[in-house]
């Protein structure tokens, strides 16, 4: 049976300035998702996991932790953007510019917008990805830049995720 190689993401040289990755997976916030990372986060603003005190609010609901919402985006560009990093740089001009709630549905998008070699880890080039999350209905809830430090072809670590072991021959137990 001949091994075929899956997805192993995208390495230094394969980043333009101008490309567009649309991360494929959206994913649906549940009530759950909202209050175990808020309350995980120590986060005790109310309106985020205390439905009464949200009824109360001009949303009338509870908000999703902005912070879940960084992540959940973040995560979403893994595949496409940094499957092979060596290292976050850093989150700039993150905006909310709508909420996020319980129920929505978040599918997100980056562009590439700036690539340059390292000056001190040959192995390495930074990039930096626009990246754009809205909800189902269309409405941008998130925008951030991120900047990483990505492998180049090559260069990063490889082979370490164990094979199957084939059980020796012998007698069935």
């Amino acid at each position: 049976m001949a091994e075929v190689p899956g997805w192993e993401g995208r390495f230094f040289e394969d980043f333009s300035v101008g490309d567009v990755y649309v991360h494929r997976l959206g994913r649906t916030v549940l009530p759950v998702d909202n209050s175990w990372f808020t309350l995980l986060t120590q986060n005790t603003a109310p309106i985020h996991f205390d439905a009464h005190y949200a009824a109360g609010t001009e949303f009338g609901r509870p908000l999703v932790d902005s912070t879940f919402t960084l992540a959940l985006v973040t995560g979403q560009s893994v595949s496409d953007v940094s499957q092979n990093v060596l290292a976050n740089l850093g989150w700039d001009e993150v905006r909310l510019p709508a909420p996020v709630f319980e129920g929505d549905t978040i599918y997100s998008e980056s562009e590439v917008t700036a690539v340059r070699a390292s000056r001190s880890r040959p192995g390495v080039g930074i990039v930096t990805v626009r990246t754009t999350g809205s909800n189902q209905d269309g409405v941008v809830v998130i925008t951030f830049s991120r900047t990483i430090m990505v492998y180049r072809r090559g260069h990063g670590p490889a082979g370490n995720r164990p094979r199957p072991v084939a059980p020796p021959p012998g007698p069935a137990r």
